[in-house]
Parts: C-alpha cells; structure tokens; sequence
C-alpha cells in the first residue's frame, strides 16, 4: 500500500491511556512507512513529551488546543486547517480536538477523513451536537474494547459499519520473554514474586489484592509481592498492608520508567481492576512477556482471554477466588509456563504494535478508497 500522510491530533495534558495508544500507533505507523504528524497539547512537553520519546516517538509538534477561550480555539482551529490541508487525513483521540478537526474540517475545500479513537468506558451523551459531530462530521471511530463499542451502538452514535475494535498495540520487543528472570532466580530471594502494575486508586482493586495475599500466607505459601505505581490511594494501602501483617512480603515499588525490566521480576503476574478501564494496557504487557497471569473478568479480559487457554480468570472483587488463582499459578509451574507462553503467541499474532499499525493503515485506506465495507469487517481485528 502506498504511504499516507495522516495527521494525529492528541490534547492530553498528562500521561494516560490515551497518549500512550496515540504515541504506539503514531511509532507503528512510521515504521511501517507512513508520514505521521503528531500534534500534542503545549505545555505537556515534560509529561507527555518525555513519556513519547521514551517509547521512541521524537518528532511531534505542540498546539494550544484552546484552553484560553474562544480566541484561542479560534487560532487552534485555523492552526489546525493548515496542517490538515498537507495531510490526507485526521485522527483524534480527545473531545477538544475531535470538535475543533471537525469545525476546521468545514473550512477545508476537500474535507479530510477524521477517525476518532475512544479511550473510555464512560458513555457518550447523545445530545444534538453529539448526533452531528458522529454520523456527519466523523467517518470512523475506532473503539479500544468491544465493550466501548457496544455503548456507541446502543446510543445511536455511531453506525454499525462506522465503527471498529482494535485492541492492543504493546511494543513486542521491549516487553519480550527474553527479560526473564525474578529475584529468586538472580539469587535475590528465594521467594516467588507476585507482581501488580497500576495506579494506587481504588479502581485498580490493591485492597483486594492484600486480602489475596493474606489468604496465600495463611495457607502457608512463601511469596513476595511488588505493586508497581503511585496514587492518592498509597496510604490506604500501607493501612491494610499492616492490618495484613504483610510488611514483611508486600513492597511498594512507586513509579517505574522502565516497565518491563520491574516486569521481569514477576513469576505471577496479577491484573485486578473491580471494573473496566479501557484498553487494560498492562494486560498486554504482562502477556507479551510472557507472565502467567491471575486477572479479573473485566473490561478487556474476557474479550480477549479465556480460562485456562491463555490466563486465570476471576470474579472482580472477590479476594478468596483471587487467592486461589495466584496459589495455582505458584504451585504448578507447568501451567504457569504454559499459560504465559500462550499469552505471548496471542499477543505477537494479533495485539502488538504491529498488528495494531496494520489494522489502522488498512482502516485508513478504505476511508481514503470510499469502501464502507472494507471499515466494517475490521471489528474483530
């Protein structure tokens, strides 16, 4: 396929789902040969900027996406005209952009395609404006869960043959198998290390996840435990922590720029959330390296896993069901090691960057070619 040159609009002010998914498509898809401009928010140079170069992206510019007013989203607008004018088309992943690519859009002699990309689970209002802004002013949108897809349908939004899920996007050769190790392994300790990467909020489910580890050191197992991030609910969990008598095996790692090298300390892998939360992206991360992995059914998991075949699944919540899963997975190793070579054959034939870079190029064509079908028979991709 001939290169596109394409245009990703991003107005996140700090690092999150969203910056991550735009910053791994826009890399894929100069890898892949595509001539990509990424526009981030000014001011976000050192939260999100930094975070983009570390994952390889160097080149994008800044615009302030009007956040001063009307003038400003005025000058954003014709800021955005320009560029969209040396571009064969626009992909927004926010609101603000999303309004203001739309608007700039109608200025243009030859409107570009415009695809949004939804992040979130939170349904979108289908309001007036709403209506206008999805059936007449967007020509695809592109879902991160089958589960944010469906919400688009109910609402009316968005057109079945208007909308796809592309799931994933993880970097396969930085969270790699070849990592392997833990600090039983390096001499460290000899126990086996339980290991949970998310933000320290109430959502993410570490209370739940202390009750588990309660039950395993109950039940006599030998284990450390490594939560990886930081948030408001670090206090809270240092509570329970020492409610548990479990300073002794659970350590609170904070953050850590280098994910999978904190990952390859893992001989169990645990994903917790009590409800979704979008793309899950450590979900893939943890299957790319080719942990064995104890997760809820939420979100992403069960629309991707299946128990038994690639991961444990278990009830959101529910700490005495989590147990049993991370008992399992250090008990018997053969399944842990089957399970976590599965994880990792899933992801390199259909959730890495590559493939998610493939999918969007494809989706891009079939804009471009006017083929409505050629959009809709991606969902599963």
């Amino acid at each position: 396929m001939n290169p596109l040159r394409i245009l990703h609009l991003m107005s996140c002010r700090g690092w999150s789902s969203d910056a991550y998914w735009a910053g791994r498509a826009v890399r894929e898809l100069r890898e892949i040969g595509h001539h990509v401009t990424l526009v981030c928010q000014e001011g976000s140079e050192e939260r999100v900027g930094r975070r983009l170069r570390l994952m390889g992206v160097d080149d994008f510019q800044t615009l302030d996406f009007g956040r001063g007013g009307i003038w400003s989203g005025w000058i954003a607008l014709q800021a955005i005209r320009r560029l969209a004018e040396s571009h064969e088309l626009i992909h927004v992943h926010r609101g603000k952009e999303h309004w203001l690519a739309a608007c700039a859009n109608r200025l243009l002699t030859a409107p570009r395609p415009i695809v949004r990309t939804r992040h979130i689970v939170h349904p979108v209002r289908a309001h007036l404006a709403n209506r206008w802004l999805y059936r007449r002013a967007t020509d695809a949108v592109v879902a991160v869960t089958d589960g944010i897809r469906r919400a688009y349908l109910r609402s009316g939004l968005v057109l079945p043959d208007r909308i796809v899920t592309f799931y994933g996007g993880v970097d396969i050769d930085v969270f790699s198998p070849k990592l392997r190790g833990s600090l039983a392994a390096a001499g460290v300790d000899d126990r086996p290390v339980v290991g949970l990467v998310g933000g320290l909020r109430v959502m993410k489910g570490h209370r739940v996840m202390v009750g588990a580890l309660a039950r395993l050191k109950q039940k006599g197992f030998k284990f450390r435990a490594l939560f990886v991030g930081q948030g408001s609910q670090e206090a809270v969990i240092r509570n329970e922590i020492v409610k548990n008598d479990l300073e002794e095996e659970i350590a609170l790692a904070g953050f850590v720029p280098d994910l999978a090298t904190a990952m390859r300390a893992f001989d169990v892998a645990v994903y917790a959330p009590l409800e979704s939360e979008g793309m899950g992206r450590v979900v893939f991360e943890y299957l790319a390296m080719g942990k064995p992995l104890a997760a809820t059914g939420v979100g992403v998991v069960p629309e991707i896993l299946t128990d038994g075949q690639d991961a444990l699944i278990v009830p959101p919540g529910d700490p005495d069901s989590l147990a049993q899963a991370i008992s399992r997975l250090l008990s018997d190793r053969s399944l842990a090691s089957r399970l976590g070579e599965a994880g990792r054959v899933l992801v390199e034939s259909r959730y890495s960057g590559k493939c998610l870079a493939r999918n969007l190029a494809d989706l891009y064509h079939a804009l471009l070619s006017d083929k409505p079908s050629a959009v809709s028979h991606q969902r599963s991709a």
